[in-house]
């Protein structure tokens, strides 16, 4: 696994569950805990013990609808975080369930969007150096190329 970040290599791929069109999921890592957990669970091996679990928490991006990639389209995979209104917007994730850091290129075209995040101050929206607060709440671009 790569070195992730929520600073500065915060976009990481992870494989997509067996019944989606796409191979891979994308998420930014907001930030990265740990807790002491402990369960009686019968399935769970030395269930009792405090153990360490460490967790990602994440925004998803989602696939862009109708949008047709690959080689034989000569189009770069494009991404956009889900929207808040949806209930899987954000979500917790195991540092091993991610593949490698990703390198997502805004499209650039599409401009940027306070839509997708209607909230002003959250932690979801990073400041980038000499960012003024006025740019950091429309900082979301609408869409993303993912760099292969």
């Amino acid at each position: 696994m790569d070195t992730v970040n929520p600073w500065s290599c915060s976009d990481v791929m992870v494989h997509a569950p067996a019944s989606e069109d796409e191979p891979y999921w994308y998420a930014r890592v907001l930030g990265i805990y740990h807790a002491k957990v402990w369960t009686f669970h019968d399935h769970v091996v030395n269930g009792g013990e405090i153990r360490r679990m460490d967790f990602l928490w994440v925004r998803w991006f989602g696939g862009e609808p109708d949008y047709q990639h690959g080689f034989r389209h000569a189009w770069l995979p494009k991404i956009g975080f889900v929207p808040l209104t949806d209930e899987y917007a954000f979500g917790f994730l195991d540092p091993k369930h991610v593949i490698w850091c990703c390198h997502l290129i805004p499209t650039f075209s599409c401009g940027r969007t306070y839509d997708l995040l209607p909230v002003p101050d959250s932690d979801a929206r990073r400041p980038h150096y000499g960012q003024t607060q006025a740019q950091v709440e429309k900082d979301n671009w609408t869409n993303y190329y993912v760099n292969m």
